[in-house]
């Protein structure tokens, strides 16, 4: 449960604008989710609710014998696309690097986030070691979610020079992705 000494911020998913400034509109402070609540959120829905915490304090719904892998540790720095294992990380592969990176906010729990993220490892194949993503999980990394101000999953942020140049919400299609990661190379 959530004691009153930890901070509770509300995180709210949508398949939609529309649908993310109709949920973003709720009321800040509201009770945990009934079993019934939970069991229905697992069947597809076009949006979810959750609430965001650090790492340490972070309310989970699954029981510990359903908890999901972590991401297992980079082994090359050439990687094109990664998962973000820490802050410290995140500053070194992203913010101080060479190359534009895509930030893609998304979470296990997401259903539009696995359709949009192949979709967007695609588009940056395309483009051959130009563009750098890296993947940072909201529900692990709350601190990167809520410095970056991700209000909504997926959220795609791109970096160019430690510098936000561009963002986009939600799901793209392909053309769409292809032309957000020219446009952030200079293409």
């Amino acid at each position: 449960s959530l004691s009153a000494e930890k901070p509770h911020v509300p995180f709210f998913f949508c398949g939609t604008k529309t649908e993310a400034l109709h949920w973003s509109a709720r009321p800040r402070s509201r009770p945990a989710p009934t079993e019934e609540a939970r069991s229905t959120a697992s069947v597809a829905s076009s949006c979810y609710s959750t609430s965001l915490q650090s790492t340490t304090t972070r309310v989970s719904f699954l029981s510990p014998s359903r908890s999901l892998p972590r991401a297992l540790p980079h082994t090359s720095r050439r990687e094109v696309s990664f998962n973000v294992q820490d802050s410290e990380d995140f500053t070194e592969r992203v913010i101080n690097s060479e190359l534009p990176v895509l930030v893609d906010f998304h979470a296990q729990w997401c259903g539009p986030c696995k359709i949009l993220g192949p979709r967007l490892e695609k588009a940056v194949a395309k483009q051959k070691g130009r563009v750098a993503m890296a993947k940072v999980d909201i529900d692990d990394h709350t601190d990167l979610a809520i410095e970056y101000g991700v209000s909504a999953v997926p959220t795609v942020i791109a970096m160019r020079g430690g510098d936000v140049v561009d963002h986009f919400v939600g799901i793209k299609d392909d053309d769409e992705l292809d032309s957000f990661v020219s446009k952030v190379i200079g293409q």
